[in-house]
């Protein structure tokens, strides 16, 4: 749940993960094999298009809301155990 590289995802979730967080966390390093990767998992342009501006998106409003102090609502700040079951109940 808070590490996608144990979380037990397809090699495909994985792969779009990965891109996510190097887009994030290293935008400046983006290469085109960061693409070729996605297209060797199956994904067309059309898709790592709309998945970038998504990345993009929750970057920028994460910025910010940081930028100018927005602290999260309470849901987001959750201990663990009390996520998940919260999250249970709601698929009962």
């Amino acid at each position: 749940m808070f590490d996608y590289r144990t979380a037990g995802l397809s090699e495909v979730d994985r792969a779009l993960c990965h891109f996510a967080v190097k887009l994030t966390r290293q935008p400046g390093q983006m290469q085109k094999t960061d693409i070729e990767s996605l297209h060797a998992h199956g994904f067309d342009d059309d898709q790592i298009t709309i998945a970038t501006q998504v990345i993009g998106y929750f970057n920028y409003i994460n910025r910010i809301a940081d930028g100018l102090g927005v602290d999260p609502d309470d849901w987001m700040t959750l201990p663990r155990d009390q996520w998940l079951a919260d999250k249970a109940r709601n698929y009962e």
